[in-house]
């Protein structure tokens, strides 16, 4: 199993979704690449993220970022649906220089690659969201999620 951290928006929505995907074997809430943690800042500079842990026989990296891109503006900066904000960034994040290659390669390779706001960049620190938030769609179905309802069922079989 391989780990990459995906961000695309509220992390409710974006765990919600990947966790379906085939070759996804585990996801988590959390927040990646901010300075620092305490009441007061709320997690300063770190995007919303779902870690995510999945099989390169079944998913590649491409795959992964063509799913992201169903489930976000890859042109808005700061904001996915309502939730505004830096957290709320688009973003892929990983520890492994390969996959942040192919990543960015799946970027370059849009014709619309000068507009998209996706940062691509190495995994500088990882906090594991509350457990509250691990799963939140699942606990309470009629919580606000930018994702429609259609695209999270998409592909649970």
């Amino acid at each position: 199993m391989e780990v990459i951290y995906l961000a695309g928006g509220c992390l409710w929505g974006v765990q919600a979704f990947i966790k379906t995907l085939p070759g996804v074997e585990l996801t988590e809430a959390g927040r990646a690449n901010g300075s620092s943690y305490t009441l007061e800042d709320d997690y300063d500079g770190y995007a919303e993220c779902v870690k995510t842990g999945f099989d390169p026989a079944v998913i590649s990296i491409r795959e992964l970022m063509e799913y992201l891109f169903e489930i976000i503006d890859p042109y808005s900066l700061n904001q996915q649906g309502e939730d505004t904000g830096e957290k709320y960034r688009t973003g892929v994040y990983s520890e492994k220089q390969e996959h942040l290659t192919e990543a960015e390669a799946f970027l370059r390779e849009r014709a619309d690659y000068d507009r998209i706001m996706v940062e691509v960049l190495p995994l500088t620190n990882y906090i594991k969201s509350a457990e509250e938030h691990q799963d939140r769609l699942d606990k309470r179905p009629g919580d606000y999620c930018h994702i429609p309802e259609g695209l999270l069922r998409k592909y649970s079989g």
